[in-house]
């Protein structure tokens, strides 16, 4: 496989990028594009970085029409957020504020997150999609579990001196 260099020091430029590249397939595609400006065959180039035949031959295309900075993968924007902005802080307001009488519950949790959405904004959320929504608007799924609000200290520890079967501990 031949390419010409692009500028005199792309050689060079590309065996720095190789060692500092910390993205796996980026630094496999430096790799692909320098053995094959150092005079390799394609598919020797796809056993030596572990490619496809495919990959290396894309990307030794893309150096040749537009040099290193043609090597840099496309960025994918993803799939649009189902709730505006406005809406998420009317939400992180809602979740801050703690469970409301009519919840029916003392803590809320991810399918209790679903409803409210589902109920106070119109949009339907799966229980992983809620999970991406909390964390995405600065929340964590993972929390001490609550203490009801009925919970008496006094009468648990009566219950464990009054216990039998718990007099041995």
């Amino acid at each position: 496989m031949t390419i010409t260099l692009h500028q005199a020091e792309d050689r060079h430029r590309l065996e720095l990028l190789v060692k500092s590249e910390k993205n796996a397939k980026q630094r496999d595609r430096y790799r692909a594009v320098l053995l094959a400006i150092e005079g390799y065959e394609g598919d020797h180039i796809a056993s030596c970085i572990r490619r496809s035949p495919r990959f290396v031959d894309e990307w030794a295309a893309r150096y040749r029409r537009g040099g290193i900075d043609a090597l840099q993968g496309k960025k994918y924007p993803g799939r649009k957020p189902k709730l505006t902005p406005k809406q998420e802080e009317q939400l992180k307001a809602r979740l801050d504020a703690g469970p409301r009488a009519d919840d029916g519950v003392c803590t809320l949790r991810g399918k209790d997150v679903c409803r409210i959405i589902e109920k106070e904004f119109g949009v339907v959320h799966t229980l992983g999609g809620i999970y991406d929504v909390l964390r995405r608007i600065g929340y964590s799924s993972l929390v001490p579990r609550p203490r009801h609000r009925k919970n008496d200290p006094e009468a648990m520890k009566k219950f464990e001196e009054d216990s039998p079967f718990l007099r041995g501990r």
